[in-house]
């Protein structure tokens, strides 16, 4: 298991630690996130929660080879698998969500910060959501939610091309609050999440339920729209053979479709 957790001074602390295979997520972290999320939204202790990588590197997505060990069932099914879970405890977490992004983000990586409240960068980050060129398509809403941040034409940028962009864009978008000092943002994202330990949490959640209710019908289901196409694509010839070029260390060659 490669997630620490730990709950300090108010805050839930999910720390992706598996720096060796840069923080990629397996089935079981996923599962351990979920779980983590959940109980921190069951505790009254817990004001806020954080969620962290490693320095220069938060998570580089998906472990490819135990999710092609262990694929998500295809489907409307493929709402019950790990990786949705962790999908549906990060959007029903009623509790501020602040992430201290610490190097890459990629895949999933940068997705999952479209849910979280308050997202800090760090100078050395690079985030992207490079799902067409592994035959798939974007999941966690980020085909709703991106084109409404950036608009259509720098969406289609991210998520067709999937061309990365800086931490100063992140920004510029909306996705983050602020660049800082890689050695700095993840005691800078910890203090903001403090400071909820002097408000009062009700109010906090509801009006996190206020900023957040008006988009989340049509959130889910984009969610579940994307992981049924998602899932489908994972067994693709094209997809097959991104993940084939990936294991042999080799370019892709999607000239055959």
């Amino acid at each position: 298991m490669r997630i620490k957790t730990a709950t300090l001074a108010g805050v839930a602390t999910i720390e992706i630690a598996r720096p060796e295979k840069k923080n990629a997520l397996t089935i079981a972290m996923y599962e351990t996130m979920a779980a983590a999320l959940e109980a921190a939204v069951a505790d009254p202790a817990v004001r806020a929660v954080l969620i962290t990588g490693q320095p220069g590197i938060f998570t580089s997505g998906n472990d490819i080879e135990d999710f092609m060990a262990r694929p998500p069932a295809e489907g409307p099914e493929a709402m019950d698998s790990p990786v949705f879970r962790f999908m549906r405890a990060l959007l029903n977490c009623d509790k501020p969500v602040v992430a201290a992004v610490t190097g890459a983000a990629i895949g999933i990586g940068t997705t999952m910060l479209l849910h979280c409240d308050f997202v800090y960068v760090s100078d050395e980050a690079r985030l992207a959501m490079p799902f067409t060129s592994l035959g798939l398509v974007p999941e966690f809403a980020s085909s709703l939610l991106v084109p409404q941040l950036m608009g259509h034409a720098r969406a289609a940028e991210k998520l067709l091309l999937g061309e990365a962009f800086t931490p100063e864009q992140a920004v510029e978008c909306g996705i983050a609050n602020a660049v800082l000092p890689a050695g700095e943002v993840v005691a800078h994202a910890r203090r903001v999440a403090e400071r909820f330990n002097a408000l009062p949490p009700g109010a906090v959640r509801e009006s996190k339920q206020l900023l957040r209710g008006p988009t989340r019908a049509a959130v889910l289901e984009a969610m579940r729209t994307e992981g049924e196409r998602f899932t489908r694509r994972l067994r693709s010839p094209e997809a097959m053979e991104a993940f084939q070029a990936f294991f042999q260390k080799r370019k892709p060659d999607f000239s055959k479709f």
